[in-house]
């Protein structure tokens, strides 16, 4: 069984996949609160399908792009579980997850891009073909650097409509989509490792520097 999870947007996002399709998926109903919820929704998905950890033969988790603190949470969580239940942990660009149930549900038809939140108004933006692949490396900036009239997928399109007025949805990351994704191998698998494209909010202090001494000549 497949455990997918994904923390790159505000919303914690749980799903279990048992080869043939999704069994269970839960989706935080309180964002900004990764932490406390990612836990707790795992059991509980596990718990409504009736599975053990032990069941579980891969973890596929989402590596963002998305802000550095909620990252981290799905991250170490995924790679924690694999490494104590000693099975895989795939990392899936979360852009690529968004792109594959655009495609599946209708929302798009040709070529598109999916641009999600990137705060400090700006948004991590990435270009995909009509099949959901994606065709460019994910970048980030401002929403005028990117305008364009082409269909966008997600939120950063949503939040921004006078640069991308083709704006649609999905707009966040699910984990029943990413679980499909994989199973269907149709995303490009990563090492479960950040892919924040700028540096993190928070930093660990620079050591403060040297203050020379008065060597004023004495009169």
């Amino acid at each position: 069984m497949l455990l997918a999870l994904d923390t790159a947007s505000p919303t914690v996002t749980v799903a279990l996949h048992d080869g043939t399709d999704v069994v269970a998926a839960e989706t935080a109903g309180v964002a900004m609160r990764h932490g406390e919820q990612l836990a707790p929704l795992i059991a509980k998905v596990l718990g409504l399908a009736g599975a053990q950890p032990a069941d579980l033969t891969r973890i596929a988790v989402g590596a963002g792009p998305g802000p550095f603190t909620g990252l981290r949470v799905g991250l170490v969580t995924a790679r924690t579980m694999g490494h104590v239940l000693d099975v895989p942990v795939l990392g899936v660009c979360s852009l690529d997850a968004l792109a594959v149930e655009a495609v599946d549900t209708g929302a798009v038809d040709g070529d598109f891009l999916v641009a999600t939140d990137a705060r400090r108004k700006e948004v991590y933006l990435a270009s995909y073909s009509g099949e959901g692949r994606r065709t460019s490396e994910p970048v980030v900036d401002r929403p005028a650097a990117f305008a364009t009239d082409r269909p966008v997928v997600g939120e950063g399109a949503s939040l921004y409509p006078d640069a991308f007025p083709g704006g649609r949805g999905p707009l966040r990351p699910d984990a029943a989509w990413l679980a499909r994704a994989v199973v269907a191998d149709r995303v490009t698998l990563l090492d479960p490792e950040p892919m924040y494209l700028r540096r993190p909010d928070a930093e660990i202090p620079h050591a403060p520097k040297a203050v020379l001494p008065d060597v004023t000549p004495t009169p």
